[in-house]
């Protein structure tokens, strides 16, 4: 609701009031509009437009009007008999508009429950500020799959989004993202929980962002790069900008990158990730990799090429099936500082790579990495997997060269060969495990809920003091963590982890996370695991 008042001031105070509520628009087959184009003009901010699954709609959909950041327009796709609505075609299938001097249009919008296919140059284009794309699949665009416009695009998040058969030779990509950096100074582009797999070229991930979060997602089968995180390109950034406006930072956390021939004829020759340029723009930037379990090809892991600042590579996994890894090729960099700046720790690396870098410390060698069951994609590390337990606890970054705002620990491990539907918690017992995946002894939580049995798992918060009491029975003798959790799913700390006779069990946590600090008061989760089940409640903490 909008209020907006002007007042005539004389002998009288007359005040006029004028009131705006949101609208909601149904679109379908027997809907009053049959098709998005019929209610893209009419949305104001805080509207919602649901859209009913299991149709085909024409593509060449062009949002232009507003929405709020604090009434975003919201455009929703609503499954019907479990099928998404499918918008089909059109040169741009999706298009997210804002014209010169990018002040106003298709900024604030979130766009979820929908599968895109058919955009004959991009399904969906981005070049607005703003965009929350969630829940998506887009697949079949012989061009690009999702696209950032180099002038206007502003802040692009991505959820449990599914990217397929999309992308041409070496310049048409499944993800092709870039923000504006003179007229959408500090956007970024963050990935999360999605599956982006089978390219029919180019590379599956292509950011010139300010800053690209890149954080739980599955991502494999690239014709050349899984991840290319590079500069502006000079030749489509605004008249206005100039080499070095701005440093481009990556973060890339608790991923699956495969490099892996697919039915599509993908090469595996090519490297993992290429960070730095591509020969049309640098990025000068910081590059972290924490968490990670990469499974490479016969070209190296790392491709660095023209400029950047600095990389840290922390608890990740390298190895190729039946060969030797290439961890680093340097011989295209060029280093901000005029040397190599380079941190690292506790990596796993099949025995004898090539090209690891000195500085990195705590590295962990060995032939089996120990996955469950890498032909059918399970990389959790098994039973006796020389993974469990071994990472760095805490990681750093050369020195004078910190990241900002770096995630750590990872919350959540991404989902197996599949696009997220929630996140997955990750559930740290004792040490942090290498790669994306922790040991899991039982099965895990989608999140923690607040489901429980009565009388197994009760909490009594002291209304005095920080503490809570934690008291739970158990049948038999069994192994049991026990972990308090955020109500978004963040691990605060893990209050005990080992066997216990059955019997009754009473536990106390004083408030503070695992790093030693209090926590504020709020609403927090508690997780009680054993090997046959998770129990978990909710609770309020009031100190």
């Amino acid at each position: 609701m909008k209020n907006s008042i002007r007042c005539l001031i004389g002998s009288v105070l007359v005040c006029f009031i004028t009131v705006t509520f949101a609208t909601n628009y149904a679109v379908g087959p027997d809907k009053q509009y049959k098709k998005l184009q019929d209610v893209v003009s009419l949305l104001k901010p805080g509207d919602t437009v649901f859209v009913d699954g299991n149709t085909t709609y024409t593509g060449g959909v062009l949002f232009s009007n507003a929405g709020a950041e604090a009434s975003p327009i919201v455009i929703k796709g609503i499954r019907i008999n479990g099928k998404r609505p499918v918008i089909s075609g059109g040169t741009n299938t999706v298009h997210f508009s804002s014209d010169w001097p990018y002040t106003n249009g298709a900024d604030n919008y979130l766009f979820e429950g929908f599968e895109i296919t058919g955009g004959a140059t991009r399904g969906i284009f981005h070049q607005a500020g703003n965009l929350y794309i969630r829940d998506v699949a887009v697949h079949g665009c012989p061009q690009h799959g999702i696209l950032g416009a180099d002038q206007g695009s502003g802040s692009c998040v991505m959820e449990y989004v599914e990217v397929y058969n999309c992308g041409a030779g070496d310049s048409r990509h499944q993800i092709y993202m870039a923000t504006d950096e003179v007229n959408r100074p500090g956007s970024l582009f963050r990935m999360q929980h999605c599956y982006i797999h089978d390219a029919t070229g180019g590379n599956n991930v292509k950011s010139r962002a300010e800053r690209n979060e890149i954080y739980y997602n599955w991502i494999e089968g690239a014709y050349y790069h899984e991840l290319e995180l590079i500069g502006p390109d000079p030749g489509g950034a605004p008249d206005t900008w100039t080499p070095r406006l701005k440093r481009e930072d990556s973060d890339i956390v608790g991923n699956v990158l495969m490099k892996r021939r697919t039915a599509a004829g993908n090469d595996t020759n090519f490297s993992v990730t290429r960070i730095g340029g591509d020969a049309t723009g640098e990025s000068h930037g910081r590059y972290r990799f924490v968490n990670n379990t990469i499974i490479c090809g016969t070209g190296s892991v790392f491709r660095m090429f023209d400029s950047l600042e600095s990389v840290e590579m922390h608890n990740n996994v390298f190895y190729r099936t039946g060969g030797s890894v290439n961890i680093m090729r340097t011989i295209d960099a060029s280093w901000v500082g005029g040397t190599a700046v380079i941190a690292g720790t506790n990596n796993w690396v099949y025995q004898g790579a090539s090209n690891i870098p000195a500085p990195w410390t705590g590295t962990v060698t060995g032939t089996n990495p120990g996955f469950t069951n890498l032909a059918q994609n399970d990389l959790r590390p098994a039973t006796g997997s020389p993974l469990i337990n071994t990472g760095a606890g805490s990681v750093q970054s050369a020195p004078g060269y910190d990241f900002p705002k770096p995630l750590f620990p990872p919350q959540f491990r991404p989902p197996i060969h599949s696009a997220g539907s929630a996140p997955i918690a990750r559930q740290i017992i004792q040490t942090i495990d290498i790669g994306a995946f922790e040991f899991e002894t039982t099965p895990i939580l989608n999140m923690p809920s607040s489901e429980t049995v009565p009388g197994m798992l009760r909490l009594r918060p002291d209304p005095r003091s920080a503490a809570v009491n934690i008291t739970y029975t158990l049948a038999c003798r069994t192994p049991v963590a026990v972990t308090i959790f955020g109500i978004d799913g963040r691990r605060i700390r893990t209050v005990y982890s080992g066997e216990q006779n059955s019997g009754s069990h009473t536990l106390m946590w004083d408030g503070f996370d695992y790093t030693g600090c209090g926590v504020s008061a709020g609403i927090y989760l508690c997780a009680l695991k054993t090997e046959k089940t998770v129990l978990c409640r909710a609770f309020i903490k009031s100190r």
